[in-house]
């Protein structure tokens, strides 16, 4: 199946085409332009240099959060646009287990950090095998540096960092004693390739939704409210 995928949860932005495991196109922006001018020129620009439409695509899925709230919002409102526009089946994804999917052909603990600001990440924890095959050990959460720090120590496994908040993340850890390394520069961030492939396994296990259904996921809700009501 192809599945356009959408990825604005962090500075960044990116758009792809999977099918069946396989990345088809993807195109990335990292400018500071805001998403709400740079994601649908490059989805529509993946789509005319692969001669595909919407028509062709059989769902559509999105990094459904934990993120920016401002991008996260950005980009559920197109996925559930465009969507709604061809008729076709949509899902939400989780932003950490996507960029998980970057290194799961990694074996060991993969940690992923986004900055959630106030010495916390956005944070959730998979094992990778030498299969490739993740295996989730934590919900995603905002979790204190420190308190990381103190689940972390005791455990030997090789320790994998990915995401926006990784450098972060690395740099507390290490001088907690404990010792992590970064993904390769070009694993180490969000994008949206991985997101497809996400929801390849999604649809595997029956997920695909409505473009209705797709929301956004706040791990702080109460401050997303605020930001909305400000932004209105």
């Amino acid at each position: 199946m192809k599945i356009l995928a959408l990825e604005t949860s962090a500075r960044a932005v990116s758009a792809a085409v999977v099918e069946d495991g396989r990345l088809l196109a993807c195109g990335y922006q990292d400018t500071g332009l805001t998403h709400s001018r740079t994601l649908m020129p490059i989805v529509e620009g993946i789509l005319k240099n692969t001669e595909l439409t919407m028509a062709d695509m059989d769902a559509v899925a999105v990094a459904a959060g934990p993120g920016s709230f401002t991008g996260i919002r950005i980009g559920v409102a197109a996925a559930k646009g465009l969507a709604f526009a061809a008729d076709k089946p949509a899902v939400g994804v989780s932003t950490l287990e996507a960029m998980a999917r970057n290194v799961a052909h990694v074996p060991g603990l993969v940690i992923c950090a986004m900055d959630a600001r106030r010495q916390q990440i956005y944070n959730a924890l998979f094992e990778a095998d030498a299969d490739g095959q993740l295996t989730r050990l934590t919900p995603d959460r905002a979790i204190g540096l420190s308190e990381l720090a103190d689940e972390l120590r005791q455990d030997t496994r090789p320790k994998l960092l990915v995401g926006d908040g990784a450098r972060l993340c690395r740099d507390y850890l290490e001088e907690a004693g404990i010792s992590c390394r970064l993904a390769p520069p070009h694993l180490l961030l969000q994008n949206a390739a991985s997101v497809g492939f996400a929801a390849e396994q999604a649809a595997r296990e029956g997920h695909l939704g409505s473009a209705q259904d797709l929301q956004p996921v706040y791990l702080r809700p109460v401050q997303a409210k605020k930001l909305a009501e400000r932004q209105n």
